[in-house]
This record gives C-alpha cells, sequence and structure tokens, in this order.
C-alpha cells in the first residue's frame, strides 16, 4: 500500500463514519432518553434512500402511503384510549395530527412526484414523509409499554424491526434502488479529489451535530429532554412531560435516519434489508461511547469507518467480523471497571 491507497481509505472511512456518527448519536439520543435500544434505527435510513431514489425517477413514493397508514392506526388507538374522556379538542388534536398531517404530506407527494423538482425539494420531502414516522412509531410500539424494562423494550424493538423491514419488502420490493447525487462534480484538496457527495455528508454531518448542541444547550425543550436522561422519574416530579419528550426523541432520531438515507442513497445501492447492517455499525460506535456519550460516539464512528475501509482493503472476507469485534473488548473493558450494576 502506498501514501495516495491510503488517503483514499481513510477519506472512504472518514465518510462513511460521518453516516455511522449521524446514526450511532441517534441511537444514544433515544437510548437516553427512553431506555430504548432503536434497533429499527437503520429502517429509516433505508425509506429515506429509498424514498429519494423514487422521486429521483419522477414516481409516487410508497412512504408517504405508509405514513398515511400509521396515521390512520395512531388516530384509532387515540380514539380508543379516548372513549373514557372524550372532548372534542382532544379529538381535533388527534384528527390534526395523525390524520390531517399525513394526508397533507400524501397529497404534496403525489403533486411533487411527477414534477421534478430541485434535488432540495426532493430531499426535504423525503424529510418531511419520514419525519413523521418516529412519532407514529412510538404511539403504536412504545408508548403503551413507556416503563417497562429495557429488556422488554430491546425485545419490542427487535419486532419494530422485523416489521418495519418487512414493510419495507411490501413497499419498495427487493430490487435495489440508488438515488442521484445532490450536486455533482469533483473539487481538489492538494493533489486528492473529493467528491461534491462527500462534502455534503461531512457538512450535513457537522451541521447536525452542531444543531443537536444549540437544541440540546439554548432550548426548554432539548433542557426537558437532558433532564429526562439523566433522571426520568425526577424529571417527572419537576414537571417535565417525558412523553413529549420520548416523542421528541424518536422525531429526531427519524429525521435524522432520513437525512442519513438521503446522504448514502447516491454512493450505495440500498435494498430494503440493507438499513439493518448499517445501523448496527452505528450500534456500534454508540456501544463505545456507552449508549451515553455524544462526543465519544462521534469520535467513535469515524474510528469504525476507518476500520471498515482499512479492513475492506486488507481483508475483505472478513471485514464485517472485525467491525463488530471492535464491540467486544469496549464490553470485556465495562464489565471489569463497573463497580455497581443495576437491576436493568
Amino acid at each position: 500500500m502506498d501514501l495516495t491507497i491510503a488517503t483514499f481509505l481513510v477519506q472512504d472511512g472518514l465518510t462513511n463514519g460521518a453516516i455511522y456518527a449521524l446514526l450511532g448519536l441517534a441511537l444514544v439520543l433515544v437510548f437516553s432518553v427512553t431506555r430504548v435500544i432503536f434497533i429499527p434505527q437503520g429502517e429509516f435510513v433505508a425509506y429515506g434512500a429509498m424514498t429519494l431514489s423514487f422521486l429521483d425517477a419522477g414516481r409516487f413514493p410508497p412512504t408517504a402511503s405508509l405514513l398515511l397508514c400509521f396515521g390512520c392506526l395512531v388516530f384509532l388507538l387515540n380514539l380508543w384510549d379516548m372513549r373514557r374522556e372524550f372532548s372534542v379538542s382532544g379529538l381535533a388534536r388527534n384528527a390534526l395530527l395523525n390524520l390531517a398531517l399525513p394526508a397533507a404530506i400524501y397529497l404534496l407527494a403525489v403533486t411533487l412526484a411527477s414534477t421534478q423538482p430541485g434535488a432540495m425539494v426532493k430531499a426535504l420531502l423525503t424529510i418531511l414523509i419520514i419525519a413523521p414516522m418516529g412519532l407514529y412509531v412510538y404511539r403504536i410500539a412504545y408508548k403503551p409499554l413507556a416503563d417497562a424494562s429495557v429488556l422488554v423494550l430491546l425485545i419490542v424493538s427487535v419486532g419494530v424491526h422485523l416489521a418495519l423491514m418487512g414493510l419495507g419488502l411490501v413497499f419498495f420490493g427487493a430490487e435495489g434502488l440508488r438515488a442521484k447525487a445532490l450536486s455533482s462534480g469533483m473539487f481538489m484538496v492538494g493533489s486528492f479529489p473529493v467528491s461534491a457527495q462527500s462534502l455534503w455528508i461531512y457538512g450535513a454531518t457537522i451541521a447536525i451535530i452542531v444543531g443537536l448542541y444549540f437544541f440540546f444547550e439554548k432550548t426548554l425543550l432539548g433542557k426537558a429532554l437532558r433532564a429526562t436522561a439523566v433522571n426520568r422519574v425526577g424529571a417527572r416530579l419537576v414537571g417535565v412531560r417525558t412523553q413529549l419528550t420520548g416523542v421528541t426523541a424518536f422525531v429526531l432520531a427519524a429525521t435524522i435516519g432520513a437525512v442519513s438515507g438521503i446522504l448514502i442513497g447516491p454512493i450505495a445501492t440500498v435494498y430494503y434489508d440493507t438499513g439493518f447492517l448499517i445501523g448496527l455499525k452505528g450500534f456500534v460506535a454508540a456501544i463505545i461511547g456507552g449508549l451515553a456519550s455524544f462526543p465519544v460516539t462521534a469520535f467513535a464512528a469515524i474510528g469504525v469507518g476507518i476500520v471498515e475501509a482499512f479492513t475492506s482493503f486488507y481483508a475483505s472476507s472478513y471485514k464485517e467480523v472485525i467491525v463488530f469485534g471492535l464491540i467486544i473488548p469496549v464490553l470485556v473493558w465495562l464489565s471489569i471497571s463497573t463497580t455497581v450494576h443495576e437491576d436493568e
């Protein structure tokens, strides 16, 4: 290996690591606020990439129909919960959030799908379709079990992952899809070319990290999420609505997943089950970060991407084994260094 090959491998590792960093941050966010190990995070990535692919081809994205189905189901569930304490305002809010919102997004997708709008419009429409799914997934699967143990929530996450992956097969089919790049062209950094899509990935990752920092530090809702992450019971005692913070965490995770799908769609062919493997690599970074530290998770994700790039060059057959094996020494160290073990 010479310096040129090593430089290309590092660039590839940084590009993949930036995607893994986004997924790792989303996993840490959801776990710290809700205690849910959110295995289905990768499905939002696949949904985002395939939705953008359909829009690039001038076709109506099936995820808009799936969003409408989710909204109708949540409307019926909320209607059942209101059977004892019915209120007109509650019914109106339920209909607005779970029927009117997905219906409006559906009509917008129908209108824009065949008009071939610009790349940014298609990207924003993709985010608009995928982001509310976080809300609906939380309401359908996790809200009834908000106070359950971590193990129960993990089992539910496995079920949600399998359900979303099956729905991906039904709505998108088994064929792989690839989106168009947000912008074409190459830029020279010294003597090495860097694609515009890679710059989009780096820029979006940095922007989301900075945005999350200001959200948690400067906004009341962000501080409520931090309080819930520190002590869920204590947050309730001081008036924090933990249900709202849980919904917010899932919507943010779905949004980050959609952005990740938009970024990865033009550089890789995405299938209905691709998101699981990508999400697992983000999970490796989150585990290295202890499912608690955002900065450590981000740096660990970059490391995972670089290790993956170099192992694909030296030992491509064992690439996945080596990447997933990175968590073994971390788990051993945590088991040795932790002296107090909570029941959960």
